[in-house]
């Protein structure tokens, strides 16, 4: 009893759970959680099924918010959000798509958990500061100055001035073309002064512990691992046997062009840049295999997988 009329909410559910969350598996144990208390939940009282599991999830996801964050906290290196394969959208879905940018995620990382829940809720799907306070269990009052502490705090995180989807993938093939072209001056052109290399290894695959940062070390950091030697080490340290030939293409990560690596269907490696201007203000660098996994499936795999 339940999966019928709970099936056409899924998708809904996992797109709110994964901007709270940053990760596809504890948003799927989320909805798993929602659908167990909806089977379980009398419907006579429920005059708004969506109302009620955008509730449940939130509310769950804020929970699971805070258990993960100890183990954020002691994560070796920087933590970075699980990537997902996303499809430029010009639809409804076109807003939810920017919604799960990776900068984005990066940024709402630093808010409290009710904060995040109150701007994704707020400015992703639109729900006003007095439906928000009632899934948060919070005074209207109270939900507008959350909704307002997170919008200023991503605001000021964020680049003034945004790219547009053309610029930014233009962006992103100077940028390839430069790194595993090995163009050392011309890659540390294309960086601000101030470009900072953010890498997510997980402990699991070779990738700086520390944030990297001004246009000369980032530039030198890039040539050195895009050449054939360091690709070799690269492949090595996730156990993949060298030498080995690997793919390079330009796809749509987390709403944005980025740079994906393949070993056949297995994804190694994602660059993700972030623009600041005309040049590139930060460099995403995701090697944990545990955050490719949705990106390996490809733009329009899993049906459960959020965008």
């Amino acid at each position: 009893m339940g999966s019928d009329d709970f099936t056409p909410h899924r998708r809904r559910l996992l797109d709110v759970a994964y901007r709270i969350l940053g990760t596809v598996t504890d948003a799927e144990d989320v909805v798993q959680e929602a659908w167990l208390r909806w089977s379980a939940a009398d419907r006579s009282e429920v005059s708004s099924p969506q109302a009620f599991l955008v509730t449940v999830t939130t509310r769950l996801a804020i929970d699971r918010l805070r258990q993960v964050r100890a183990r954020r906290e002691a994560y070796p290196g920087a933590w970075l959000p699980e990537l997902i394969s996303t499809r430029p959208d010009p639809q409804a879905r076109a807003e939810l798509a920017e919604s799960v940018e990776l900068a984005l995620l990066v940024v709402l990382e630093t808010l409290s958990p009710l904060e995040r829940a109150a701007f994704v809720l707020h400015e992703a799907f639109g729900l006003s500061h007095a439906e928000v306070g009632e899934v948060i269990g919070r005074s209207e009052a109270a939900t507008r100055q959350l909704a307002r502490r997170a919008r200023d705090h991503v605001r000021e995180a964020r680049p003034r001035y945004r790219a547009d989807r053309a610029q930014r993938r233009r962006l992103t093939e100077r940028f390839l073309a430069a790194c595993f072209g090995g163009d050392l001056a011309g890659l540390v052109d294309l960086l601000a002064a101030d470009v900072r290399l953010v890498a997510d290894g997980g402990g699991r695959a070779k990738a700086p512990l520390r944030v990297i940062e001004s246009a000369e070390r980032v530039g030198r950091f890039l040539t050195a691992i895009s050449n054939d030697e360091g690709a070799q080490r690269f492949l090595a340290s996730i156990g993949l046997p060298t030498p080995a030939a690997f793919e390079i293409a330009i796809e749509d990560v987390n709403g944005a062009p980025a740079i994906v690596a393949r070993v056949g269907e297995r994804v190694i490696l994602v660059l993700a840049v972030e623009p600041d201007g005309e040049r590139v203000g930060t460099v995403f660098l995701v090697a944990n295999p545990e955050k490719l996994a949705r990106v390996s499936r490809r733009a329009g795999g899993a049906a459960s997988t959020p965008a």
